[in-house]
């Protein structure tokens, strides 16, 4: 299956970073956001990427093709700031498609359409990395028959909780995973279908969308008990990177090869 990421965003909370590449191209462990995010879907055989470029898209252009020098592969820039890059090692499509600074989330969805085909697909931000079992995600995309499936995850905990007796402080806890419930964690599987919702490029895929799916009942959500991070700020990317330091990185499977 094919992969649609969207990395054409700008970033604003994460502006420390972000005034010089788009947020996808945030470094954890030395290597791009973007780059952790194929390598969760290659590790399940999804090799064929179909990337929305926008704010500073040059940025991935260039990085793509350094890639396409250093690890034996081909970049062709096509007009309109394509492009399509062929990896050797690891052997990868990807496929860059310009959608243009300011377009919203639905808008690039829409456009990625010519190279997403006429086949299911799975789409996701690139800003957020997960253990999320993707086998699994489709098979439930598969079995609920609807044209659309977002993965449901718990927000990661942000607070802890004091327990107070007047000004005196009886506790302190850290907020317990999942205290805020269920959150929309991106990694969705959808039908070509899906792209008909969309208006036109103002159109944010989170609003009327995912609504009329919603209210349609064609919207399902796969809920995903583990592990899930986003990273929106500067503290986000600080927890990766402890993560990444301490040789723990649970959202890239073992059986990854390439990554080197």
């Amino acid at each position: 299956m094919k992969v649609g990421i969207l990395a054409g965003g700008r970033g604003e909370r994460l502006s420390e970073e972000t005034h010089l590449r788009p947020k996808p191209m945030v470094t954890i462990g030395g290597a791009p956001l973007l780059w952790h995010i194929m390598f969760h879907y290659a590790a399940y055989d999804h090799r064929e990427f179909v990337i929305a470029l926008g704010y500073l898209g040059d940025v991935v252009r260039d990085w793509c093709a350094e890639m396409a020098n250093n690890r034996g592969g081909t970049y062709r820039a096509y007009g309109n700031g394509h492009a399509e890059v062929h990896l050797k090692r690891p052997d990868w499509i990807i496929h860059l498609v310009e959608t243009g600074p300011e377009t919203n989330t639905g808008g690039r969805i829409k456009a990625l359409g010519p190279w997403l085909g006429d086949n299911t697909f799975f789409l996701t931000w690139g800003d957020g990395v997960s253990d999320v079992d993707l086998d699994a995600l489709y098979a439930f995309h598969q079995d609920h028959g609807q044209p659309a499936t977002l993965t449901a995850v718990h927000p990661p905990p942000r607070f802890g909780h004091l327990v107070l007796d007047g000004n005196r402080v009886m506790s302190f806890q850290e907020k317990p995973k999942g205290a805020e419930g269920w959150i929309n964690g991106a990694f969705f599987v959808l039908d070509p279908e899906v792209l008909d919702r969309i208006a036109g490029p103002d159109t944010a895929f989170e609003g009327e969308p995912m609504q009329s799916l919603a209210a349609d009942g064609a919207l399902r959500a796969y809920r995903h008990e583990g592990f899930w991070h986003c990273v929106d700020t500067l503290s986000d990317k600080a927890r990766l990177e402890a993560l990444w330091a301490a040789g723990t990185r649970p959202w890239i499977p073992r059986n990854v090869e390439g990554w080197e």
